[in-house]
């Protein structure tokens, strides 16, 4: 692969050199959506703003408890994913498999509004998401060997 591509075996200029671009950018992705769910107790975000877990939109305990202890597990996802532990390996399956989970049952608990403009976000929304968890995982796969 060329040193332009985002490949697994490119380097960005900072990244780590067993890390790469594109892990480098999801370990940041990963972070932003931990500090999101640090914050949904507090609506910071307007909306609605409440954790979805398992497909439910919670709000007041349960959310001021699941968001946050979501980002906790977030943030040190894309910790270990920027050092490159072994750890982030398993914490990639589990997270993948929960926004998988997640994704499918929200939309079976939830009716799409009409409109096309919600089906559009609704495929968008799920390719980034399942493209992004799943995404890292394989990567992080791919470069089992150079885990610490």
């Amino acid at each position: 692969m060329g040193t332009g591509s985002i490949g697994a075996g490119t380097q960005a200029a900072g990244a780590g050199p067993q890390r790469g671009r594109a892990l480098s950018i999801f370990a940041v992705l990963f972070a932003l959506l931990a500090i999101s769910n640090l914050l949904k107790p507090f609506g910071i975000e307007g909306g609605e703003t409440g954790f979805v877990f398992f497909g439910r939109r919670l709000s007041g305990t349960a959310n001021a408890v699941v968001g946050p202890a979501f980002g906790i597990y977030l943030l040190v996802y894309a910790l270990r994913i920027w050092r490159m532990k072994r750890s982030a390996v398993v914490m990639g399956w589990l997270y993948a498999a929960y926004v998988l989970i997640n994704l499918i049952l929200f939309n079976v608990r939830n009716p799409v509004p009409p409109g096309v403009g919600y089906v559009i976000f609704g495929i968008v929304y799920a390719a980034v998401g399942i493209g992004v968890s799943w995404g890292t995982v394989y990567l992080l796969h791919q470069r089992r060997d150079l885990l610490q």
